[in-house]
């Protein structure tokens, strides 16, 4: 790897020198550096809310995102933001981090790149360890709030997270950087660009590592990226190469840990790859023996590759085509003790009574390759897009046996499961955006959507009613409209306000289809949703103050909710319920109190239910009850922050503080199986050498969890009946108590 580092960075100062003695890069003006933005624009105009777009959302830029780049995945920097909640298993922002925006998780949020969609086709969720250190090669990031803009891949039922690489820059530069900090967390990273060089190209390159122990015991996570892209600047046309991707390697902790065990045995415990033994080298609080399986871990693989072309024909017409393809490879390996040996049907074992320890592989093999296309017109008072995009996805899954206690190895071969999917996902859309008087902007976007699922061959998940693995067979085809119409007014250039209706539809994932079994009372199929979205909002913008105002009414058909439950890899499972809603107030202000002091935050404060709920959980303990209007799992009431910044010269010093309101895991409004409100402070400190050039010397120290709180993210739980007798279960992802992370940079 160090020797990757070197060369890349030996061959682009190369390309980088050249490219300073040529005349062109020594004549760029400021026209030229419009032009090369007003190109950058295009490529995500498709995706993105403007300032008079009747729709809530939050402008992250790049110098924001700059400040949480020491090693943290994503989601953390999007928490900065209204109505957004992250989580993280390992405890420290690193490896199985994830979001929920207005409750709803991440299978429900689009998540885009350069209008390329990052939600994986067949669960629907954004793995952000499956693209390490992405925030590296961010621009900037647009988060919007209910159905959003018409945009590429799965449907936005809480949102749509619109990101853009980081352009080339017209000159020479780059970046070293450093990170060290609790719990081993490390990286390392270099980027190098090598300015426009005299063909008109330019050519940006990254590599980077992130590892860290983690909080949680065996929690590591180890993250190897890389991004190249190269582009070149005509007088109307662009284009770009971009690829990206690494490998993760992460230990398996999705299992979460008790309230008992943590009171036994530490908040740091899980039970991952552990397993019994008389004379294990580690003995447990109750004295029981144990040891620990050292290869339970994810890894993947993944590269992603993207062509896009940018013309404009003139000052009123221009068209951006991306052509997209990722790779995906990847395989949990896992320990399993005592397993009844019956349901891994390779073996050829017919008495249910023998059972062994094993080591299986549950491995996937994914491909998805498409194309988007988006025309623009843009004259003085009006503007119109029109487009559309194709994918095609295929992933076969598949389960290998590496070990078996008391069997040869001539004895274990073949797949204890095998399936494939195929998924076509193409959409067209049409969007306008009139001024017809001087103020009032009229807003009105309609989609067509059509999804083609088929999934076959056998699953995972032994069924001991026919004895055999459980079937796959889906066939699906949904077709999708969604239309979008609102306008805004602007009152003067400080006071505007908007309303908005909006429907969303989509489909649903693997795992509703998969594991329906595991709750369900009978043999029907998960239903798609819809989604009907009603926002009306207020902003004020000066110098010194802004302020903003956003009320909504989100109505759902046959919403998919979590159950509480999970499945063998800690999938949530839902349920489609006929009828709920969710209502809240947003409301997100920042003051320039001085030249040197900064206040502001935001809130949302909201209801999340279900009209008269009828649990049909098949071994609930209220099984066909009408419970009446229940809370939304992992809905919390409030979620609020508030951040002070202090910055003189080249010192800056930020508090932030983060309030997540109480969340249930289930749909009944259990008291034991909840998520407790938290509050946790961070403070991130930074200073910049004082520099009259662009070669800059950047230190940072960030603190999290100031004042050491004792606090979990997320978890998961349910009920069951068992001989007559109630279960409640709950299991607690905790988080990291007091840790810094400290990170040099060097900018040249």
């Amino acid at each position: 790897m160090k020797r990757f580092f070197l060369t890349l960075a030996a061959a682009v100062t190369f390309v980088g020198a050249q490219a300073q003695s040529s005349n062109q890069a020594k004549t760029i003006n400021e026209q030229d550096s419009v032009r090369h933005y007003d190109v950058e624009l295009i490529e995500v105009v498709a995706t993105r809310a403007q300032k008079s777009t009747p729709i809530a959302h939050s402008n992250i830029s790049k110098e924001q995102i700059q400040k949480s780049n020491y090693a943290l995945d994503i989601p953390s920097m999007l928490a900065l933001t209204p109505s957004l909640v992250a989580t993280n298993e390992t405890g420290i922002g690193i490896g199985g981090t994830s979001i929920r925006l207005r409750g709803t998780d991440a299978t429900r949020l689009n998540v885009t790149l350069n209008g390329m969609s990052l939600n994986n086709p067949d669960s629907h969720s954004t793995y952000w360890y499956d693209t390490p250190d992405l925030i590296s090669a961010i621009g900037d990031v647009q988060v919007q709030r209910g159905a959003g803009t018409s945009t590429n891949g799965t449907g936005a039922f809480g949102g749509a997270i619109s990101m853009t690489t980081a352009a080339p820059t017209t000159d020479f530069e780059g970046e070293a950087s450093l990170s060290y900090g609790s719990y081993n967390t490390n990286k390392q990273a270099v980027r190098i660009s090598s300015g426009l060089m005299g063909s008109g190209w330019m050519i940006d390159g990254r590599l980077s590592h992130i590892g860290s122990d983690g909080y949680i015991e065996r929690g590591a996570t180890d993250l190897k990226s890389y991004m190249l892209q190269g582009a070149h600047y005509g007088d109307k046309t662009t284009i770009k190469l971009i690829s990206f991707g690494g490998k993760a390697k992460t230990n398996l902790t999705y299992t979460g840990v008790t309230k008992e065990e943590m009171a036994l045995y530490g908040r740091r415990y899980h039970t991952e790859g552990q397993y019994e033994t008389s004379h294990g080298p580690y003995v447990l609080a109750d004295g029981t023996h144990v040891d620990y399986y050292d290869d339970q871990t994810d890894n993947y693989l993944q590269i992603n590759n993207q062509l896009i072309i940018s013309h404009r024909f003139n000052d009123l017409w221009a068209i951006n085509t991306t052509g997209f393809y990722t790779y995906g490879y990847g395989y949990y390996k896992q320990y399993k003790d005592a397993r009844t040996l019956l349901e891994y049907g390779n073996l050829g074992i017919t008495d249910s009574s023998i059972e062994a320890d094993i080591i299986r592989n549950k491995i996937m093999r994914n491909h998805t390759a498409g194309v988007n296309l988006t025309t623009s017109y843009k004259a003085e008072n009006i503007s119109l897009l029109f487009g559309g995009a194709w994918s095609y996805y295929t992933c076969p899954h598949w389960g290998e046996l590496d070990w078996v206690d008391g069997m040869q190895n001539n004895q274990i071969g073949g797949r204890w499961y095998n399936n494939d999917v195929k998924k076509h996902d193409a959409n067209v859309f049409a969007k306008m955006a009139w001024q017809p008087a001087k103020g009032l902007n009229l807003y009105a976007d309609l989609q067509y959507r059509i999804v083609d699922y088929k999934a076959w061959g056998v699953n995972d998940n032994f069924d001991w009613e026919t004895m055999q693995m459980q079937p796959i067979d889906v066939d699906k085809q949904y077709h999708f409209l969604n239309p979008h119409i609102g306008l805004s007014y602007e009152f003067d250039s400080r006071n505007s306000i908007f309303i908005s209706a909006a429907i969303a539809q989509k489909e649903p994932t693997r795992s509703d289809f998969t594991d329906r079994y595991m709750f369900a009372d009978d043999d029907t199929q998960p239903s798609p949703e819809m989604l009907i979205d009603y926002e009306a909002g207020y902003n004020y913008s000066s110098n010194r103050f802004s302020l903003g105002l956003n009320l909504y009414y989100m109505q759902y058909k046959d919403q998919l909710i979590p159950t509480g439950m999970v499945n063998d890899s800690s999938d949530a499972l839902n349920v489609n319920v006929p009828d709920s809603y969710r209502y809240g107030v947003e409301v997100a202000a920042a003051w320039n109190i001085t030249k040197w002091l900064t206040a502001g935050g935001n809130a949302t404060w909201s209801q999340n239910k279900i009209r008269n709920y009828i649990d049909l959980l098949a071994d609930s303990p209220t099984y066909g009850e009408n419970l009446g209007d229940m809370t939304i799992a992992y809905s919390p009431n409030i979620i609020a922050s508030a951040y002070l910044d202090v910055h003189h010269r080249g010192f800056e010093a930020t508090l932030r503080t983060q309030h997540i309101g109480k969340q249930y895991f289930t749909n009944n409004e259990i008291e034991a199986l909840t998520l407790d409100a938290y509050t946790v402070t961070n403070l991130e400190l930074g200073y910049t050498l004082p520099s009259h050039s662009e070669k800059k010397v950047l230190f940072g120290l960030n603190i999290y969890n100031l004042f050491n709180q004792e606090y979990c993210s997320n978890g998961y739980g349910y009920s069951y009946m068992w001989d007559g007798v109630r279960y409640d279960e709950a299991y607690y992802f905790p988080q990291a108590m007091l840790h810094v992370l400290a990170n040099v940079s060097v900018r040249f």
